[in-house]
């Protein structure tokens, strides 16, 4: 069922929420161009289905993809680290998505977190690329031994920040993303065209250029923010 908050001729959906969570790659920073560039020399160099990779890799931790997709025989580990590589040292195109800079300034770090499938270094490269400031709470790849889209990033992240899940918001833009959110049993809201249709608990953003937010600090130390979209 589509939520109402859908329709664009309802008034602009409001959230109380106590942390938000934030994916990076497609969420916070526009990589496509190098990603899509990595993810072509992977499929030429071994024949493979550059499109049936795209669709499936977005929002999942790179080992995972080439285990998935690299032949019988290949060393996964020299594979992995080769296209980290390649990914840590493209950054031409990579920018901020608009108004993600002035949201995340305009929360505070203590109630905010980064859930990530890249790992440490090209979290820091990218957002750096991008002019964004990392949060002080990040949980990458080294982070999990589950990656996405099982919850287990969106649940640690909430409880570094001493957070319910109920109490959590996040933003995603990629189906692996959405899943492990709503499985954490977060409000989820997605940034951009993908992850199909919207239920309870699921709202949709173009990009942050609407997204206003009121941070007050409560009685126990922590913040109830409100977030218009």
């Amino acid at each position: 069922m589509t939520h109402p908050a859908a329709n664009p001729a309802t008034e602009p959906p409001v959230l109380t929420v106590r942390a938000v969570l934030f994916d990076m790659d497609g969420t916070l920073v526009d990589s496509t161009a190098i990603v899509e560039q990595v993810w072509l020399e992977f499929a030429e160099r071994y024949g493979l289905d550059y499109n049936e990779i795209l669709r499936t890799s977005h929002g999942v931790q790179a080992g995972d993809t080439i285990r998935r997709y690299a032949p019988a025989g290949a060393d996964l580990e020299a594979l992995t680290a080769e296209l980290g590589d390649m990914e840590r040292t493209r950054t031409e195109g990579v920018i901020a998505l608009p108004g993600a800079e002035a949201l995340l300034a305009g929360l505070p770090d203590e109630a905010i977190a980064l859930v990530t499938s890249a790992d440490r270094i090209l979290a820091e490269v990218r957002m750096k690329a991008a002019g964004l400031t990392m949060p002080s709470t990040t949980v990458t790849a080294e982070s999990v031994t589950r990656g996405k889209p099982h919850p287990e990033g969106y649940l640690k992240a909430a409880a570094l920040l001493g957070a319910e899940p109920a109490d959590v918001v996040v933003f995603e833009d990629a189906p692996a993303g959405i899943a492990a959110a709503r499985a954490a049993g977060m409000k989820t809201v997605i940034v951009g065209a993908a992850g199909g249709e919207l239920e309870e608990g699921m709202w949709r953003i173009p990009d942050y250029s609407a997204v206003t937010v009121t941070a007050v600090k409560d009685d126990d130390g922590g913040h109830l923010l409100t977030l218009t979209l």
